[in-house]
């Protein structure tokens, strides 16, 4: 497999995770997205929107050095660590999650895998960041760990299990 062939398999694995999450979570009404159901007491919601910033942090903030302002204004309260909870309408949630997709899609598309970040990731992991290839394995790592934790949520609230299976 050439390299370019090996970019657009880990790209459509990375598209496959974040389906899956919002497979896992449809169907959900709005006292199940907002119960806490785990020790560490964050929500359904809160999981999607932290998974949104997620992707913009990787693919704006880190990948082309500066992001698009958040649709709302910067809560002092909320804590980046967790737990992760969100006081938005579910509706803003989910589009908030997919806007940020769709733009991580557009950096994707127009950016070889190759190229080096022109922002930093402020964390322990920051001089790892060598180019857009690992941002890419790096969110398929991050959706995919947080995808367990809605299976687990979503057995908790309704018994429902086995959720976005893939057919690969």
């Amino acid at each position: 497999m050439s390299v370019d062939e090996v970019d657009k398999v880990l790209i459509g694995f990375l598209d496959a995770q974040r389906s899956r999450a919002l497979e896992i979570v449809a169907g959900l009404d709005d006292e199940q997205l907002r119960k806490p159901v785990l020790p560490s007491a964050w929500t359904v919601l809160g999981m999607i929107e932290h998974l949104g910033h997620a992707e913009r942090h990787w693919f704006q903030d880190v990948a082309l050095g500066s992001a698009e302002q958040l649709p709302w204004a910067d809560d002092p309260d909320e804590d980046e660590d967790g737990p992760y909870m969100s006081s938005r309408p579910a509706e803003v949630v989910f589009a908030f999650y997919r806007d940020q997709v769709e733009r991580a899609n557009a950096v994707l598309a127009s950016t070889p895998l190759s190229t080096p970040p022109r922002g930093r990731h402020n964390q322990g992991d920051a001089d790892q960041v060598a180019d857009l290839r690992f941002i890419v394995l790096h969110m398929l790592e991050e959706t995919a760990r947080h995808l367990g934790h809605l299976d687990a949520a979503r057995e908790l609230l309704d018994g429902r299990v086995g959720l976005g299976q893939d057919d690969l």
